[in-house]
């Protein structure tokens, strides 16, 4: 690696495919090249690495070849779609898999220089010899490197090692391995129990470094020979020999390698002359979409401009954010949308200081450092960081652990972009401190809260008993605030994610000089939208068809249809728009049916068009397109076959003075029909109101109110029966009452349809759901489908679980039962709490990649419309 004299060694001696390893293959999609593809063990030095070389077209084309790095834990395979397509697009591209993972050989070093990069440079030198690679001179190829995470820690070690690499893009890894593990001095324990764990234990590792691990992790803390090892292994350690064109590509939820190690490395290659561009992507290691189709373009076209000299290469702007700009109405996804700027500016741009508010606090370090507080566990849910942008998120502060510091309620909203600091006084009763900064987003209320990306900044503060002013610099995030809210500072005394001191401590936390300082980016403006053809078309064709119809228009009503005379309710392409709101739908192009016996719920944010719906179906207003059949007939203003619905839609008119009995009979004989067809009595016993009947209503609680209501929707016994909002203003016990109505009805055929905010009740009272977001259906179908089991955790694997272990997990104290699925384990817990899970799982050598509910009503709603609610 150092001379000429080394290369032509390694290519006359380590650099020999094992007899009857090399395979050609071709595979090719309907009208696009066929990729050939050839497997090669390379023998080198303490390790056989599997390898995959991919081109397409002839070996007289000379090419750029591209080198791809996998993740931590994985191998060459999953990144064979990104090296076809790379060769699709003229590329000769070589995989592999790296020392201890797939079917190489070898132990992990973790990126070592005298391991795993030279690899890298070997690999080099066999790209030189061959006929489709394109030369810069003998001996060099030009060759970019790129990958994810591990693979792409290697890309900047590979640049930094070996001037033959002509360009580079890492994505969502590191720069420094010392910062990662220990920032600002403090073990974040929890990433390091993955990582080995994922790697099979610590034996697949180096001696070295698996010595660091259990020293380490049994001290709580970093020692200087742990820093100074993993520095040596970090790209940070050659970062001034890196002088190639760097596309860095960053995760924005990503508690393992925060936006800090890209800040690092764009800085310190741009200081060397190198060009650079800086991509802030949603997801991350913590989830959420890691946009990899998009990357992946960017990163060609990186290429395209830097290995194949194409200067008309769209190379993209110097840094691009990823924001969410709402979500997707039919599934719930969020919509995605880039902001961008012509410079990088940093984590620390267009500050400006908010004040906080606060007294001096005190508060404890508990023994043993538990119960922890929880900002990011790995692989929690599907990205909960990314949803903390839509207002959903999970953090837990522990009372009497943590001090509290507030702005004022914002009077203009804030974009923060990068970094916010703060300046603190800490005093500690032991001879250290370590703290978690966060910032939360808070409501107007002062009650709801969001951890943008769930990320934590932690703090060691030695000689703190005669107290220190420090200065913590918190998460790097792309948050937007809202006027009305408030940004709440949170410095707690244990985090999850990361070691505490086990004895316990007191802390005295004070705000110092200054207030919070927020970065901000004016620069980076989100791209707008472009108008599509039917953003005018379609308005002018409903213009064009409305006149049409305002000439032709006969009233009509559709004849009986008899295959659905047993049917209830079936609604089809339902939509409909309002008069002052001609540019956005209250209800559009809806589609459910629902049968007999069952109680389906309505569910949906403020806004999804639940009530529209009901109007429509009681017809009351009429509907712009669609169709709702009622046991077979369509729905029109004052139709015969309404007499069969019941319905209690936004409250019920009732006269104070007469009794509950009186108000019903009074209805009854408002309708016109016999009173034997009231069905009084039975309506009365299944809304339970007893002796209130006979007392003025003027006397009734609101649950009693709500219940008479109920009442009047019943009589005659309708065989559907429709309840919005049914339990607004109910405590408790009247709630769990309404609930027992709703089933009493049910019960012998009927059908009950019940829109509710709460959806706890709707879990145990509705058999089925719909639902409804931004007028748009999103899911239908039963409870238990949507939900699945209530108690029951999701567990995630890197690989099969062994059956062994799954009778451990399922003897663990807490657990009921585990049971082995495709993708893991599903456990159901009998007292026991996910992080007792978890750290059982880790004890247990389980490769972790997810951990979540399995699944209530509120987290699949949640999950289903985004957290618009």
């Amino acid at each position: 690696m150092r001379g000429r004299r080394w290369r032509v060694a390694a290519g006359a001696t380590a650099l020999v495919a094992l007899a009857g390893a090399g395979v050609w293959s071709a595979t090719g999609a309907s009208g696009a090249p066929a990729v050939h593809r050839e497997d090669v063990v390379l023998d080198l030095p303490g390790a056989r690495i599997d390898t995959s070389f991919f081109t397409a077209g002839t070996s007289r084309d000379k090419r750029p070849a591209v080198l791809i790095g996998h993740g931590f834990g994985g191998s060459k395979n999953e990144v064979r779609g990104q090296a076809e397509q790379l060769a699709r697009d003229g590329y000769a591209v070589m995989t592999w898999s790296a020392r201890g993972f797939g079917k190489s050989t070898g132990h992990i070093g973790l990126n070592d220089p005298e391991s795993e990069v030279k690899d890298v440079t070997r690999l080099i030198d066999w790209l030189a010899r061959r006929p489709e690679v394109r030369l810069d001179a003998p001996g060099d190829p030009r060759v970019g490197v790129t990958g994810v995470s591990y693979g792409g820690a290697i890309s900047l070690l590979a640049a930094g090692y070996d001037k033959r690499v002509d360009a580079i893009a890492p994505e969502m890894t590191y720069w420094n391995l010392s910062d990662v593990f220990f920032p600002n001095g403090v073990y974040k324990k929890l990433w390091a129990g993955v990582f080995v764990s994922t790697a099979g234990g610590c034996q697949k590792f180096e001696p070295d470094i698996c010595a660091l691990y259990n020293r380490v992790a049994t001290a709580g803390r970093p020692d200087a020979e742990a820093e100074k090892l993993l520095e040596s292994k970090s790209p940070s350690a050659v970062g001034d020999r890196i002088k190639v064109p760097a596309l860095i590509v960053q995760g924005q939820t990503d508690s393992l390698f925060p936006l800090g190690q890209a800040d690092a490395m764009a800085k310190r290659i741009a200081a060397n002359g190198a060009p650079v561009s800086v991509d802030w992507i949603a997801g991350g290691h913590d989830g959420g979409d890691r946009e990899s189709g998009r990357t992946q373009a960017r990163v060609t076209r990186w290429f395209d401009r830097y290995l194949k000299d194409d200067k008309g290469a769209d190379t993209g702007p110097a840094f691009r954010i990823t924001r969410t700009g709402g979500l997707n109405s039919t599934d719930g996804s969020a919509q995605l949308r880039g902001a961008s700027s012509d410079s990088y500016p940093g984590l620390g741009s267009g500050r400006h200081t908010l004040a906080l508010t606060g007294r001096e606090q005190s508060f404890d370090n508990p023994p043993g450092g538990a119960p922890p507080a929880i900002s990011a566990v790995p692989g929690l849910g599907a990205g909960l960081g990314g949803l903390s942008s839509l207002g959903v998120g999970l953090s837990l502060d522990f009372p009497g652990q943590y001090a509290r510091f507030e702005t004022a309620p914002l009077t203009t909203g804030v974009h923060l972009t990068g970094a916010p600091t703060v300046t603190l006084k800490v005093t500690s009763s032991a001879d250290e401190a370590v703290l978690f900064g966060k910032v939360y987003d808070v409501g107007p209320d002062g009650k709801q809260q969001v951890l943008p990306s769930q990320l934590v900044s932690p703090l060691r503060v030695d000689g703190a008993k005669n107290g220190r002013t420090v200065e913590l610099t918190l998460p790097a995030v792309d948050h937007n605030v809202e006027a009305g809210h408030r940004l709440r500072l949170v410095v707690a005394a244990t985090d999850l994610g990361y070691a505490s001191p086990a004895a316990p401590a007191t802390y005295t936390v004070a705000l110092g000089a200054g207030g919070l300082s927020v970065p901000t980016v004016p620069a980076a403006r989100t791209a707008s939208a472009g108008l599509s053809w039917w953003v005018w078309g379609l308005p002018l064709a409903g213009a064009l068809i409305g006149g049409a119809l305002l000439i032709t228009r006969r009233t009509h009503t559709p004849a009986p249809d008899p295959d659905l005379a047993q049917v209830p309710l079936q609604i089809t392409d339902l939509s409909k728009k309002y008069a002052k709101s001609s540019d956005r739908y209250a209800v559009r192009e809806l589609s459910f049916r629902v049968e007999r016996g069952q109680v389906l719920g309505l569910l949906g944010p403020n806004g999804a068009g639940k009530t529209t719906t009901l109007r429509m179906l009681m017809g009351l207003i009429r509907p712009d397109g669609g169709e709702i059949r009622v046991f077979g007939h369509a729905i029109r203003p004052g139709s015969p076959v309404l007499s069969r619905v019941g319905a209690f839609v936004e409250g019920a008119g009732f006269l104070p003075h007469l009794s509950g009995r009186e108000n019903l009979e009074l209805y009854w004989r408002a309708t016109g029909r016999p009173e034997e067809d009231s069905r009084i009595e039975e309506a009365l016993e299944i809304a339970g109101l007893g002796d209130a009947l006979q007392r003025a209503v003027r006397t009734y609680s609101q649950g009693m109110r709500q219940r008479l209501a109920i009442a009047q929707a019943m009589l005659a016994m309708p065989d559907l029966l429709i309840l919005d909002e049914p339990t607004n203003g109910l405590d408790p016990p009247q709630i769990r009452e309404m609930r027992d109505v709703m089933i009493r009805y049910a019960e012998g055929g009927r059908t009950v349809i019940v829109s509710s905010h709460l959806l706890s009740e709707v879990e145990q009272s509705c058999t089925h759901l719909v639902v409804m977001d931004r007028g748009r259906l999103v899911q239908a179908g039963p409870v238990a489908e949507i939900t699945g089991g209530s108690d029951t955790v999701l567990v995630t694997t890197a690989e099969p679980v062994a059956e062994a272990v799954v009778d451990k997990v399922a003897a663990l104290a807490g657990v009921g039962s585990a049971v082995r699925t495709d993708d893991g384990l599903l456990v159901r817990l009998e007292g026991a709490t996910t992080t007792e899970l978890i750290a059982e799982l880790l004890r247990l050598d389980v490769q972790l990649t997810g951990v979540g509910p399995h699944r209530r009503l509120e987290d699949a709603f949640l999950t289903l419309i985004g957290g618009s609610a």
